[in-house]
């Protein structure tokens, strides 16, 4: 496990906010979930059948939630905090309960970069899609190591784990424009995608970079 997870639940009965905080970083909450469920449509963009999706980051549920929402065959979920994990298998909140109850999805307690650059064994993929929601983005990380995520080598592995046409999309707090780079120089199918939100008085935008692989 890396560093310490929390899970904050406030509000009413009838209106209760899930918030998550790791490593003493606010990482997420309930309010505003559009960003994970835009993670995924962008992957179901291309029009072709997406079967099997890899989501790296389970967090509250809400991105693989949006996945189990299509008609998908296999999701492998993987999260290296083993909190979370136990958490959705309990059915702490309703969200990761359904995502844990689900017959569809295999929950894997392990580092993403492990399972990317085949140092872990299982899944082993390819998959149609695959989702990272692992941190933050290169420029506000929870955990220093996951700058790994962000480079050429992972980057790259991650874009040939992919089945033929597939796409990988990675989301982030904020726009990255050296990320966007390095995206573009792996496959000039690199795109930009915008997520604009409002909490209260304070406007966000977040933003999705996200690369296919030629089809067959």
């Amino acid at each position: 496990m890396a560093g310490e997870v929390v899970l904050r639940l406030r509000g009413s009965d009838d209106h209760e906010i899930e918030e998550l905080i790791v490593n003493g970083t606010f990482a997420m909450d309930s309010v505003d979930t559009a960003s994970e469920r835009r993670l995924a449509d962008v992957a179901f963009q291309a029009d072709r059948s997406v079967r099997d999706v890899l989501v790296g980051g389970l967090g509250l549920g809400y991105t693989a939630a949006a996945v189990l929402q299509r008609d998908v065959r296999r999701v492998d979920v993987v999260e290296i905090q083993l909190p979370l994990v136990a958490w959705a298998r309990a059915g702490l909140t309703p969200t990761l309960a359904a995502v844990a109850a689900d017959p569809r999805v295999r929950l894997h307690v392990a580092d993403i970069a492990d399972v990317l650059l085949r140092r872990a064994g299982d899944p082993a993929g390819p998959w149609d899609a695959i989702l990272l929601d692992v941190d933050n983005g290169p420029d506000f990380l929870i955990h220093d190591q996951n700058a790994g995520l962000y480079t050429p080598t992972l980057l790259a592995a991650a874009y040939r784990r992919l089945r033929p046409g597939g796409t990988l999309s990675i989301w982030c707090q904020g726009l990255a424009p050296e990320l966007y780079q390095l995206c573009r120089s792996i496959s000039s199918t690199a795109a930009e995608h915008r997520v604009h939100t409002r909490r209260g008085d304070r406007e966000w935008e977040y933003a999705i970079y996200s690369l296919t692989s030629p089809g067959s």
